[in-house]
């Protein structure tokens, strides 16, 4: 018997008929579910055929029709008794089965997404996994280094020739008929063949290598005519529909809002740092604009002394504790010079490195991950579904407002400028994500009022990021709203702690514990933190509806 979801009258009936609930020494151990959560990954990942995974029509019904399965066993699962860090480890592994089961049930990609089957990825994602959804097994090139050994070029060139196999099964799989997502992919594609061109030439001494380039580059270039002489053909609609967004906040984010309720904080956030930034400017009205840097040498020196300050003043101001490998995570970003015309985040960089700074936090928690492993096997590699990001984008976005009043940008007041500008873009995009899956915006409309309501026109629509954002979030519902909703909860459960322990509050315990619980949900964070699970019932105090 589960004694977490027996009713009482069954239970009134096992006493009267003489019967014993379990001991405790019967009940499930935390070890059932970390050996639940091994047999659950081996499940969730496609099989290989000939080494490509295989996403047919057969190979997903089956794995459909064995979730019902693997839910059951992790409902006979018995928390009883369990500390609040192992049931927030608990409601993790559900929040998987949930994402895995609306792939199924709505957003099926590797049939209704072109992008899915995307393979080639020159650069590191600053998330624990990439955004979005993407066929298993894809080619990470950011991960080798140049000019390659023996060895990694044989496991190069074997990575490649599995394109022109998957691209091949993908013409079988799409059967789908989600315009905005089809037209987007031919895009991605396009992306694709350069980026295996741009690969050619760092490769050409080496024939074997070149020959799997020239391979996948080539079945990539025949995708995507295949993809343009579809095109025409798909007039469907690509968002998932409001119900099933909320399901997803619900139930695989675990984002205790709905989607109207998301509309009218982003509208607010969208007023604000508008309103805001016209203050910034009024106040800042004969000061000279920032300047972008002129070169290399200046974005360099620049950049380091950017981080320098970051750190230093983290330490100075107790925002956390500095731990060694802070500092070489964010130099190690530093990049090189592009001279113009930037794309919007360059905007940004160019007139203040000090800026962005705060924002690659990211590369913080990823080094922390590596430097110190979560304790929690669940926890110690990347959550499946982006179940991260209120963590890992809100935090990020958060650090940006919150440094700012904390006093980093005091001697940069147009700077200041630059952060309202940040949160605009921000809520812009929320908007498109969200009128998109109402299937109320397509996503060149979408796009349009992003860079329309963008300051200063630095999110230009003739160029690549709003439209690759706008993509990814239509790729991946809740994705654009979690820069800040996630903030958005940071900045309560900041709040509520500091209303709680009164004068013992103290802001360096509270992110070395809030960072500590790992990269998961917010609300499970609050849990683990305060008691409190974080959704509804913590927003509405107790009586009130």
């Amino acid at each position: 018997m589960n004694l977490r979801s027996a009713a009482p009258a069954a239970l009134a009936a096992a006493v009267l008929l003489g019967c014993r609930p379990p001991s405790p020494a019967a009940r499930s151990s935390y070890e059932d579910l970390v050996e639940f959560f091994r047999d659950w990954r081996e499940f969730q990942r496609p099989g290989l055929v000939d080494g490509v995974p295989d996403y047919s029509a057969a190979a997903m019904t089956r794995q459909y029709s064995g979730l019902p399965a693997m839910r059951r066993r992790l409902e006979a699962i018995d928390t009883t008794g369990w500390s609040v860090a192992q049931r927030v480890d608990y409601e993790l592994v559900e929040a998987e089965l949930n994402g895995l089961e609306f792939d199924h049930r709505v957003l099926r990609p590797w049939e209704r997404d072109p992008a899915f089957y995307v393979s080639l990825f020159p650069n590191r994602s600053d998330q624990p996994a990439r955004e979005g959804h993407y066929a298993y097994g894809g080619v990470e090139l950011w991960s080798y280094t140049f000019p390659l050994g023996g060895d990694d070029a044989a496991k190069l060139a074997g990575e490649l020739r599995r394109i022109p196999r998957l691209l091949e099964q993908a013409r079988r799989n799409l059967t789908g008929n989600a315009r905005d997502l089809w037209l987007m992919g031919i895009r991605s594609f396009t992306r694709q063949s350069a980026d295996l061109a741009a690969l050619a030439e760092r490769v050409s001494g080496d024939s074997a290598l070149s020959a799997a380039v020239a391979e996948a580059r080539e079945a990539t270039d025949r995708f995507r005519e295949w993809l343009e002489a579809q095109a025409s053909s798909k007039t469907g609609a690509s968002g998932v529909g409001i119900d099933n967004y909320n399901w997803y906040l619900r139930h695989v984010y675990l984002i205790p809002y709905s989607w109207e309720e998301v509309v009218l904080l982003m509208q607010r956030e969208l007023a604000r740092s508008l309103a805001a930034l016209e203050l910034e400017e009024a106040r800042n009205r004969d000061l000279p604009p920032l300047r972008p840097v002129s070169g290399a040498a200046e974005w360099e020196r620049s950049f380091n002394q950017a981080v320098t300050e970051y750190v230093g003043f983290l330490r100075s101001h107790r925002i956390l504790t500095v731990k060694d490998y802070m500092d070489p995570a964010l130099r190690a970003r530093v990049g090189r010079f592009v001279p113009g015309p930037w794309e919007f985040f360059t905007e940004i960089n160019y007139r203040d490195p000090i800026v962005m700074r705060t924002h690659d936090f990211h590369w913080i928690d990823l080094a922390r991950m590596e430097a110190e492993p979560h304790e929690s096997p669940i926890r110690r590699g990347p959550l499946l579904y982006n179940i991260f990001i209120s963590r890992t984008e809100g935090f990020a976005t958060a650090m940006e407002e919150m440094m700012m009043h904390a006093g980093f940008l005091d001697g940069r007041p147009r700077s200041r400028e630059l952060i309202y500008i940040l949160i605009a873009q921000r809520a812009a995009r929320a908007l498109g994500d969200l009128m998109m899956h109402a299937n109320l915006w397509t996503l060149e409309e979408a796009a349009r009022f992003t860079s329309s309501r963008t300051p200063r026109n630095w999110l230009r629509l003739e160029g690549n990021t709003v439209w690759g954002e706008q993509h990814l979030y239509l790729r991946q519902p809740g994705y654009g709203i979690s820069y800040l909703i996630g903030k958005i909860e940071i900045e309560r459960l900041l709040a509520d702690e500091a209303r709680r322990l009164g004068e013992g509050f103290e802001l360096r315990s509270f992110v070395d514990r809030f960072t500590a619980a790992g990269l998961i949900p917010v609300s499970l964070i609050r849990w683990e933190l305060t008691g409190e699970r974080g959704g509804r019932e913590a927003i509405r105090p107790a009586g009130l509806p």
